[in-house]
């Protein structure tokens, strides 16, 4: 199935169907991922630009051999290693990359809205890979295919999500996701990484932690990023980790063999220990492996299915 949408800017604009739709076409390309011969040629052809103004190694590398495996060319530009570094705007940096012929511009950018505002200016398919506070599609879509594979589907699941809701643009596409899905999500944090009114969004607030986990389905950490706060939201890491922190004890008010996601990269011992990242209900690194196919779907479904 073709997408029948130019870009894939937020799960907001997605709807259930298409989300479905999406899920369904990563089904078959986890299959390639997961054989011994990953070269299919559906891509053969097209160019994908990975556009990234921020530090990333999943999404970025995950985006790159999606494209890889479907023969497509890929590019990468880094912004302090290109024009961008000598003050080009984003709108020329875009048309630049359109009069070179790419047929796909994955985008991540600090600030809010980027992927929206390049979208208006360039031909190219434009894919958000996270854009300053606001959405991160990808992310969650790998998030609902996992719990997919694994539950069977979304009605009535109750999904934890817990920890930095205030930063976390994984958060916020998940939310979304979630309830166009059948979901309902629960989040719970520090009350300085609280969004006001996160309600609005279509969430859950928890009054403690116990209470958000207690019989969920799913529990899904966040990281603390630090790299987003202008000020200091709580006193240690150490303290964090007693309150905030997801722990084995912590885990025995959710339900039998709960599902445990994190999109990474984790900080060991503050979000999460030890013995939760590597236990049996972890399906952590099984997130990585079906962000890929997830991403080969995107590429696919945009660009592809018609060749």
């Amino acid at each position: 199935m073709k997408l029948e949408r130019k870009d894939v800017l937020g799960l907001k604009e997605l709807s259930a169907d298409e989300i479905t739709s999406i899920l369904n076409t990563a089904e078959y390309m986890r299959k390639i991922v997961l054989s011994d011969s990953k070269k299919v040629h559906y891509l053969r052809g097209r160019t994908v630009i990975t556009l990234f103004y921020e530090n990333s190694t999943r999404t970025r590398v995950s985006f790159e051999l999606a494209a890889k495996y479907m023969s497509a060319d890929t590019v990468n530009i880094t912004a302090n290693a290109s024009s961008v570094a000598k003050g080009e705007t984003l709108m020329d940096t875009g048309r630049t990359l359109d009069s070179m012929g790419a047929d796909v511009i994955i985008i991540r950018h600090n600030m809010s809205g980027a992927p929206h505002h390049l979208a208006k200016y360039v031909k190219a398919s434009v894919i958000n890979a996270g854009d300053g506070m606001h959405e991160h599609p990808t992310q969650a879509l790998l998030d609902l295919f996992t719990i997919r594979r694994h539950l069977g589907g979304f009605d009535g699941l109750k999904v934890a999500i817990l920890g930095d809701i205030y930063h976390s643009r994984v958060a916020r596409s998940n939310i979304i996701g979630l309830r166009k899905m059948g979901a309902t999500p629960v989040v719970y944090g520090p009350a300085t990484m609280m969004p006001v009114e996160i309600e609005k969004m279509g969430a859950e607030t928890a009054p403690t932690l116990e209470d958000a986990i207690e019989n969920a389905d799913v529990v899904m950490g966040l990281r603390v990023q630090l790299e987003r706060q202008k000020k200091a939201l709580f006193p240690s890491r150490s303290e964090y980790a007693k309150y905030f922190g997801i722990s084995p004890g912590k885990l025995k008010n959710a339900k039998k063999n709960a599902l445990v996601l994190h999109p990474g990269p984790v900080n060991r011992g503050v979000e999460m220990t030890s013995a939760v990242i590597d236990g049996d209900d972890s399906v952590i690194n099984e997130q990585v492996t079906n962000g890929v196919a997830v991403r080969m779907a995107l590429l696919y479904m945009l660009t592809g299915s018609e060749q």
